[in-house]
């Protein structure tokens, strides 16, 4: 029986290539809703060759053009944000694929495992603002949580059938763009030097975060609520090769790792098969094409955005939901071309500094820190 599909952020990096997976597997998936958030166009398409059942458009200005685009279509077409989560609780569908970016990605979260749905999650900041919360959700409803991300997934698939203790989670970091550039360098960035990634084709505010390594640190706080590992025993190795993904450590001392090339659609196919996995006979690892394999320690200088992470991580409460609303607002004043690279940690720093802090939040409080701390970043970079 075919797997009943909503794809949240169906046209960005992710959701194509889990429309990739879903091509390669007719039998297995049936797509029946589908959103994006501006990108009207490539819905409409992806609408048509999907056959889907509603799409949602999250701007509300192109809710006209894309209902005119499937006006001759049996598509339900809606627009907003409240439509996101709804549809992502609605309706027969049995996995959502939350590859939203951003804050954005919590409420349909939310709604998801409200409901005791399957969810494929790539959207890290759903864990990252309201980790606490949406774990207790996905408890007390039975709803499964199958990470995406490569490092979540690798971590994942080397915990599998294991009953040893855990000593350690090893999470490794390419360095991102701007790895081999000094740290004095780091002045003079612009957004086409940060995009630039040497392994992974991403989606531009993913590809920023992974420069400042505000991402990883993300990746720290996510492997801390699905794993329920404690801070000091999650540590992040520079290894820019990118190939081992992730790697665990058992108390007896042995080393799991999950290695591959660097394609998503390894991780996204296995939140989706599991627990089996998929037939890709095209995907194969050549070793002599990867004589060598290096880790190394992050500079924790260049890359402060790490520690503010942690920071957040053991403050728990609302910290890291600031640190991401400041971040989203910085990432995309430099973007376009409104701050300075630097500029965007210090951003995160100064919210994280003046905001306030609840211990113990509630889903009104994320909004309320998650308002407040975009205003402290605009306020920060001249931009209220």
């Amino acid at each position: 029986m075919k797997q009943r599909v909503a794809i949240l952020g169906s046209t960005g990096s992710i959701g194509v290539q889990t429309l990739d997976i879903v091509r390669e597997n007719p039998d297995l998936f049936e797509v029946r809703v589908l959103t994006a958030a501006r990108n009207w166009e490539r819905l409409a398409e992806q609408a048509r060759a999907f056959d889907v059942d509603s799409v949602v458009i999250a701007d509300e200005r192109f809710h006209a053009p894309l209902r005119e685009a499937l006006a001759d279509t049996d598509v339900k077409v809606y627009a907003g944000a409240d439509a996101v989560a709804q549809v992502a609780a609605a309706g027969d569908t049995e996995v959502v694929v939350n590859a939203l970016v951003g804050y954005a990605g919590l409420a349909p979260t939310v709604a998801a495992l409200d409901r005791g749905k399957k969810l494929a999650l790539a959207n890290k900041e759903s864990l990252v603002v309201g980790g606490e919360y949406v774990m207790r959700l996905a408890a007390e409803r039975k709803a499964p949580i199958l990470p995406i991300d490569s490092e979540h997934s690798a971590i994942f698939q080397c915990l599998v059938g294991e009953r040893a203790e855990v000593r350690r989670l090893l999470i490794t970091c390419s360095g991102g763009s701007l790895r081999d550039l000094p740290r004095e360098a780091l002045d003079d960035v612009t957004p086409e030097q940060a995009l630039r990634h040497p392994q992974w084709q991403m989606g531009a505010k993913i590809t920023i975060d992974s420069s400042t390594l505000v991402n990883k640190g993300f990746e720290v706080i996510e492997a801390h609520w699905l794993f329920g590992m404690p801070a000091e025993r999650i540590d992040v190795l520079l290894h820019p090769q990118a190939i081992v993904h992730s790697m665990v450590e058992f108390d007896d001392g042995a080393i799991k790792a999950q290695l591959g090339t660097p394609d998503m659609r390894l991780p996204i196919s296995f939140a989706l098969m599991y627990p089996e996995r998929a037939h890709r006979p095209s995907e194969h690892f050549d070793f002599q094409s990867h004589p060598q394999l290096t880790f190394g320690a992050v500079d924790r200088v260049k890359y402060p955005a790490l520690d503010l992470a942690y920071d957040c991580l053991r403050r728990g409460g609302t910290a890291a939901c600031t640190m991401n609303g400041a971040n989203e607002v910085a990432v995309a004043a430099f973007l376009d071309r409104k701050c300075r690279y630097p500029q965007i940690v210090r951003t995160i720093e100064y919210a994280l500094q003046c905001a306030t802090f609840v211990a113990h939040p509630t889903l009104d409080d994320y909004a309320a820190a998650d308002a407040e701390a975009r205003t402290l970043a605009r306020e920060y970079l001249g931009l209220a």
